[in-house]
């Protein structure tokens, strides 16, 4: 044995060494398994805990062992070992003399049992004392850190370990340990292990695995998305932040070229950036920077700043690689475009603008200032807004614009100003105070319109809207507005309203024998005579035609109202003379009075009160007035003729029936049309069934009348059959009369008689109500029916329990939504929510849906929107005559709009609620400015529930779409108006506030129209 270390050791090595070098890492596998050397054997003697770890890693050793060859001559340029034993000079040669830090390992201790002279000096121990350690007395990773590191080297198929060594200094280095065993002379297995060093280099690569953190870091705290391009294959390489601003995760993108960049890029920018680029690749331009747009995701265009350089150009000079930036600019370009806009509305504004310091010197106005008020900008300029002041208004106005201005910032409202030619106008002025970041105002800014022309025309349109064109009187509208306030001061002051309904005596005759300007000039002459009899404070307004109501307050006994209604009996009666005629006629006058002890009555059931008295008055022989008796309406009210007089009128044939037509609104088809009772009395006329029926709900005349109109109704299905006019025709039937026990043989009966009408044109109507009191019973008769071939409808369907389990047993065929939803859902969401549902059902349960109450063009629309095209109501036709029918069917066309709209799907039903919403905002509002409501509706643009639509779903689906920019402008401008108002009403300028509703129905207005560019086009 060598006085160094062991005998020379030869090695163990594979057959065919280099096919490993030539299979790689993935060979040293294959090689562990089949390499049949004594190094496998375990020792004599099983290896202490201190020394596991070699023994642990003995089988891997053999793998790396075949590896030092290759590994020498890789990192050291050392031949690789060769197969055969090398003799014991030349190894002893080889490993004294290598500058390779060498150890051999005597791996059942783990003693080291020679090391070369490099190892001496790197450990820093003497070379005797070096060989009396054990490697686990320089090695510092336990067992079980060992242990791991072996099974990553198997895993990895790595021919070396990472270990740290304590060097004799105490200073731990990181080391790359390449070991592998050999075989001594003798037989003993040793472990030949080489050391690296590799301190420095893991530094090196933390700190620049640091770096890049670092500058990974600052990239994405910049918000920047970074590109490299290799110019002549295309291909790019872009951060997540690149995709990102076009609204992509990376793999979406993936495989990333130059193309991505080109398909992404608006055309017209594209031009620009390949210009640019040629100029910087000829060496025009040292980098290359451009705006531009490009694609998001979801469809709209995002303004990003893109600039790079070339960083590699080949021997030739050629482009090779380049790398830039991303930034998106979108938020910037915003700002440039509003600034851009205000400049262009401060010069282009039709409202005059001006801009002054804290103290009011005028600082800069714009070319309306001086179109509104003559004076020149130079000569504004400096001066104070007082030059305008008109004298119209007291010191006080001032103090409280100049209050305002400094405790809320802003000021809005009418005033009265003075051009420089000395005239006044009025002007809409909002002033505001421009803060800075302390508070402080900076500026203010004001912004006046003149409105010399609305103040006439709202001056002309009032009159137009409140009084009669012929007689100057108040009309409808005013004389409402006079009755509620007449109404509210008796309650407060505790008095009475006399409310006289006037009816003129003759005038008939006299408009038919003189024709109607003579009528009218009658009218005017009454009308002026009526209102001069009045006291100051009392109204007078014409209805239309000869009836008139007269509004009497600050009554005290009802008995104080006879001397005005002679004197208005009187003035009517006194002839008037016009173009040579003597023309005479008198009045019958019915007197109501308010209030009417504990019981809720309103302005309507006055003035039917006041009719009923005056036809009592006419009954009594004319030319006079008589008092509504209140107590005795109370007891007979909604029973205007006894059930005597019904009965006799139906034994004297005076019922007749009317029919209202049921369309389809799309196709314009003819499906049918509806009974209606009408009663032709010989003094009032044509009386509506609210009239009568209810005096009969609960009389055997109830049966009476439903089986006439049975009976009626086959007599005219015959008729029209003989005239080629084949249309179904529904009848509604009474809970009383469907509750008769004989009711199907009655039908069956009448059927019989009318062997000419197919049963399946007659249909009978129910109410939902009236249905459910006996849902067995209803539902065999709907049975019973249908086998007769008769069908049936459930009318004023909503209205009671509209249950899954009703419509289940309850097979009708077709349900009949009730008008009041209809009528209302324009304006309503909950009644608009309330149809789709039930729509819901009907289709749910294959039911047919019809809608009653068509009013307008509008209500069609949106039931066609919502998928309802069966419909009736007066915006089709109002009920009508059986003779008018065949020509109505032929001539009747639907609205164009209603030919062409389509069915919204459930996606674009928000649009229809959004509408409905907005609507009912503006009414709530103004039912806010007339004092019906104690508090606003919400008047942030993000609080209702179109501004919660437009933030999320809308969005969502729509912002593609070019309206949608301009409606999310006009809501806010909607609410803005809005809260302009409420703060008038607050400060006491009601009147103001509710002038001023045109402004915002107007921009209401006009968002839905804008709204309507979103639907779904026909």
């Amino acid at each position: 044995m060598s006085p160094l270390g062991p005998p020379s050791p030869r090695l163990c090595a594979p057959s065919a060494p280099n096919s490993l070098a030539r299979g790689g890492a993935s060979a040293f596998v294959a090689l562990l398994l089949a390499t049949p050397c004594a190094v496998y054997a375990a020792p004599s003697v099983a290896p202490d805990a201190g020394t596991a770890w070699l023994w642990g890693g003995l089988l891997v050793g053999t793998l790396l062992g075949v590896a030092l060859s290759l590994a020498l001559a890789r990192t050291r340029r050392v031949p690789p070992v060769v197969s055969e034993a090398p003799g014991e000079g030349r190894f002893r040669r080889f490993f004294d003399k290598n500058s390779s830090v060498m150890l051999l390992i005597e791996p059942g201790s783990g003693r080291i049992l020679d090391a070369n002279e490099a190892a001496a000096h790197y450990y820093g121990y003497p070379r005797a004392e070096l060989t009396a350690l054990s490697i686990n007395a320089i090695n510092t990773l336990p067992p079980s850190a060992v242990a791991a590191e072996r099974e990553r080297a198997l895993q990895e198929e790595r021919n070396y370990f990472n270990f740290r060594h304590r060097l004799a200094s105490g200073e731990v280095r990181d080391v790359e340990v390449y070991a592998t065993p050999i075989i001594a002379e003798q037989g003993q297995p040793l472990l030949f292990s080489i050391i690296h060093d590799i301190t420095a280099r893991l530094r090196a690569e933390g700190a620049l695995n640091a770096e890049r953190l670092r500058l990974g870091n600052i990239i994405q705290a910049t918000r920047v998305g970074t590109w490299e391009w290799n110019v002549q294959s295309g291909a790019m390489v872009i951060n997540e932040r690149w995709a990102g601003i076009c609204g992509y995760a990376p793999e979406e993108l993936a495989p990333v070229d130059v193309t991505t960049f080109e398909r992404c890029t608006h055309p017209d920018d594209l031009r620009v950036v390949q210009a640019l680029l040629e100029r910087h690749f000829s060496g025009e331009l040292d980098h290359y920077s451009t705006e531009v747009r490009m694609r998001h995701k979801d469809g709209h265009w995002v303004w990003v700043h893109t600039r790079g350089q070339l960083i590699e150009r080949d021997a030739q000079g050629r482009p090779l690689r380049m790398a830039g930036t991303h930034a998106d600019i979108s938020e910037r370009k915003a700002v440039e475009a509003r600034l851009k806009l205000a400049a262009g509305v401060f010069t282009h504004a039709r409202e005059a603008i001006i801009i002054t310091d804290p103290l009011g010197t005028i600082l800069e106005v714009n070319d309306a200032f001086s179109t509104i008020t003559g004076y020149p900008r130079e000569e504004a300029i400096g001066n104070n807004p007082r030059l305008l002041k008109s004298g119209r208004h007291d010191e006080s106005f001032y103090r409280e614009l100049w209050h305002d201005l400094q405790h809320k910032g802003h000021w809005y409202g009418e005033v009265w100003n003075r051009r420089k030619d000395g005239t006044l106008y009025p002007e809409l002025l909002t002033i505001s105070g421009v803060r800075d970041e302390q508070g402080q105002i900076q500026h203010y800014i004001a912004l006046f319109s003149d409105i010399s022309l609305q103040k006439e025309q709202q001056r002309q349109l009032e009159h137009i809207a409140h009084y009669d064109a012929l007689t100057g009187m108040a009309n409808r509208v005013l004389l409402s507005d006079r009755m509620h306030q007449a109404m509210s001061q008796a309650r407060r002051r505790e008095q009475l309203v006399a409310v006289a309904y006037l009816d003129l005596d003759g005038f008939k005759q006299i408009n038919d024998q003189y024709g109607h300007e003579v009528g009218d000039q009658l009218l005017v002459s009454l009308a002026a005579q009526m209102h001069a009899v009045l006291r100051e404070g009392d109204t007078i307004a014409r209805l239309g035609g000869d009836e008139f109501v007269a509004v009497l307050i600050d009554i005290t006994e009802s008995t104080q109202s006879v001397p005005i209604l002679a004197r208005l009996l009187e003035s009517v009666a006194q002839p008037i003379t016009h173009a040579g005629l003597q023309l005479k006629v008198s009045a019958s006058i019915g007197v109501t009075f308010y209030p009417q002890g504990d019981e809720e009555v309103d302005a309507d059931l006055l003035l039917r009160q006041a009719d009923q008295a005056m036809y009592q008055a006419k009954l009594a022989g004319r030319n006079r007035y008589h008092l509504f008796d209140a107590e005795q309406d109370r007891y007979v009210r909604g029973h205007h003729e006894s059930l005597e007089r019904i009965a006799q009128a139906l034994r004297a044939g005076e019922f007749v029936l009317y029919y209202q037509p049921k369309v389809n609104m799309r196709t314009g088809a003819v499906v049918g049309s509806e009974a209606l009772i009408r009663w032709q009395h010989p003094e009032k006329g044509l009386l509506a069934p609210g009239e009568f029926l209810p005096v009969v709900e609960e009389h055997p005349l109830a049966v009476e009348l439903g089986e006439w109109v049975l009976n009626e109704a086959l007599n005219q299905l015959e008729r029209w059959g003989e005239m080629g006019l084949q249309l179904p025709v529904s009848v509604n039937i009474s809970a009383r009369h469907l509750q008769q026990v004989d009711f199907m043989q009655g039908l069956r009966n009448l059927l019989a008689a009318h062997p000419g009408v197919s049963p399946r044109k007659l249909e009978l109507e129910v109410l939902e109500t009236s249905a459910l009191e006996d849902l067995a019973q209803v539902s065999s008769l709907i049975e019973a029916c249908g086998e007769l071939g008769v069908r049936f409808a459930l009318d004023d369907f909503g209205t009671g329990y509209s249950s899954l389990t009703y419509l289940k047993r309850l097979q009708a065929d077709q349900l009949k939504i009730d008008q009041s939803f209809v009528r209302n859902m324009l304006d309503d969401p909950e009644d608009l929510a309330i149809l789709e549902g039930v729509l819901g059902l009907s289709s749910a349960f294959r039911r047919q849906a019809l809608a009653e109450g068509v009013e307008s063009v509008e209500h069609g629309r949106l039931l066609l929107q919502l998928g309802c095209e069966l419909a009736q109501g007066y915006g089709i036709a109002r009920p009508m005559p059986a003779k008018e029918m065949p020509d109505w069917v032929r001539s009747w066309q639907p609205d164009p709009v209603w030919r062409s709209q389509p069915t919204f799907s459930r996606d674009d039903l928000p649009l229809l609620y959004a509408g409905v919403e907005h609507r009912a905002w503006v009414r709530e509002l103004a039912g806010y400015l007339r004092g019906e409501r104690i508090e606003p509706p919400p008047l942030a643009s993000s609080l209702c529930r179109f501004g919660y639509w437009l933030s999320g779903p809308m969005r969502a689906r729509y912002a593609g779409q070019a309206a949608f920019a301009q409606i999310e402008q006009l809501h806010r401008r909607v609410h803005h108006e809005g809260e302009r108002l409420v703060a008038l009403q607050r400060n006491g300028q009601g009147e103001e506030a509710a002038q001023a509703m045109v402004t915002l129905q107007g921009l209401r207005d006009q968002l839905l129209a804008e709204l309507e560019k979103l639907a779904p086009q026909g």
